[in-house]
């Protein structure tokens, strides 16, 4: 498969399948409204309820899946036509290495991060709880925060 058959075939599915959310939706209404106005019940129209209406809940889910599906269209056909050449995830005879890229740098002996993750923890567990304790989160956070932006500026891996 070339790239074009690719990258550009998934967005082709994804607007595919934003159509089909998109009459669903449309079906899904349209069925709800007619069920509604047929008199199945002894009581119909008692208690307040209009009669005639959608169904909300079905309606928005099923449009809101549509717009999902559509979002995912429009960045998967962007990104086909940004991407400049052939991936090596569309090769079928690339190697596992070939799309292995430089994911930045990271220290493995650094603290800083789990100091950081604790005082998120412990801010949101202030907003549970009680709020002093997302005052302490806070002021764990600055100093975790100052402590990982200058880690490399103090000690053995100043540069």
């Amino acid at each position: 498969m070339t790239r074009d058959e690719t990258m550009g075939a998934n967005a082709r599915l994804f607007w595919i399948l934003t159509g089909f959310f998109a009459l669903v939706c449309v079906v899904y209404s349209v069925w709800t409204v007619i069920f509604d106005s047929m008199d199945f019940a002894t009581d119909s129209g008692a208690g307040g309820f209009d009669t005639h209406s959608v169904e909300w809940a079905g309606t928005v889910a099923l449009a809101l899946a549509a717009a999902a599906s559509a979002l995912i269209a429009f960045y998967v056909g962007r990104t086909h036509r940004a991407q400049g050449g052939e991936l090596p995830e569309d090769i079928s005879n690339a190697n596992i290495d070939d799309g292995d890229a430089e994911q930045g740098f990271f220290s493995p002996w650094s603290w800083w991060p789990i100091a950081l993750a604790a005082s998120l923890a412990m801010i949101f567990l202030g907003l549970a709880a009680g709020f002093w304790i997302a005052i302490l989160g806070v002021s764990v956070g600055l100093i975790a925060i100052v402590g990982f932006v200058f880690e490399y500026y103090r000690g053995f891996f100043s540069h």
